[in-house]
């Protein structure tokens, strides 16, 4: 049985953690480097790091930034975040990124997918979508692509995408419990891994998301605030018969 991993996410604007309710009203959490740190200490699977203002400023996500946070890392580090190219993922990737998450460049020009499965492999292409109402939005949530997640989500995994960060933008902050009506549907559509993310607020709202068909589940106000802790996670997880990584 495939264990399944618990990451914590850093939304990253101006150099800072912040964190708000379905993509607006940012509140500052912290330092990028502490929060890194601290979190591997807990016991992560991984970390993703997304710099949310990058796209809509129309710029890269901070190299400096996300080399600081690998130095401080043992474990798997995902970014994303105006990510236009393939030099961009390139660059990423020799800053210290495993895996780089692409969201609005992806729905604007899909042929990136292929292109960076093929140039640096599948399991380092990670498709960030971003629902709302069953339809994908890119620009950090606020633009409307018009286009079926369902059918997104097929399209990026055949197009050779590693791995799917599905969020809940309705859901999103609000802590009431992720999206499992879409976590299914997606599931049904796809094989690759899911990533569930957007309304984590007790801990069997974890333990619904693998059964809907997450393979693994993401959250950060629970953690940035600590009201749960990444151990407690994986404790409730084994005692769901969920395995997950000592």
């Amino acid at each position: 049985m495939l264990t399944r991993r618990v990451i914590p996410c850093l939304d990253i604007n101006g150099g800072r953690v912040v964190k708000g309710v379905q993509f607006q009203s940012l509140r500052d959490a912290g330092d990028p480097v502490t929060c890194a740190a601290l979190y591997e200490s807990q016991g992560a699977d991984e970390i993703v790091v997304l710099d949310v203002s990058a796209t809509l400023e129309a710029r890269k996500t901070a190299r400096q930034m996300v080399s600081a946070i690998r130095g401080v890392l043992s474990i798997p580090l995902t970014v994303g975040g105006g990510v236009r190219s393939l030099d961009d993922v390139w660059q990423l990737l020799e800053f210290g990124a495993d895996k780089v998450a692409i969201n609005t460049a992806a729905s604007e020009n899909p042929d990136l997918i292929n292109q960076v499965a093929e140039r640096f492999g599948r399991q380092c292409t990670v498709v960030a979508i971003d629902n709302q109402q069953g339809s994908v939005f890119t620009h950090a949530g606020s633009r409307n692509t018009n286009r079926k997640t369902t059918e997104w989500t097929k399209e990026v995994a055949e197009r050779g995408a590693g791995e799917i960060l599905l969020t809940s933008i309705d859901c999103d902050g609000k802590q009431a419990g992720f999206n499992t009506q879409l976590l299914a549907q997606v599931r049904k559509a796809v094989s690759i891994p899911i990533i569930a993310s957007g309304g984590a607020g007790c801990l069997k709202h974890f333990s619904d998301a693998i059964q809907s068909g997450a393979d693994a589940v993401l959250a950060a106000s629970l953690f940035h605030d600590q009201v749960l802790s990444i151990q407690e996670v994986k404790s409730y997880f084994r005692s769901q018969n969920i395995e997950v990584r000592s």
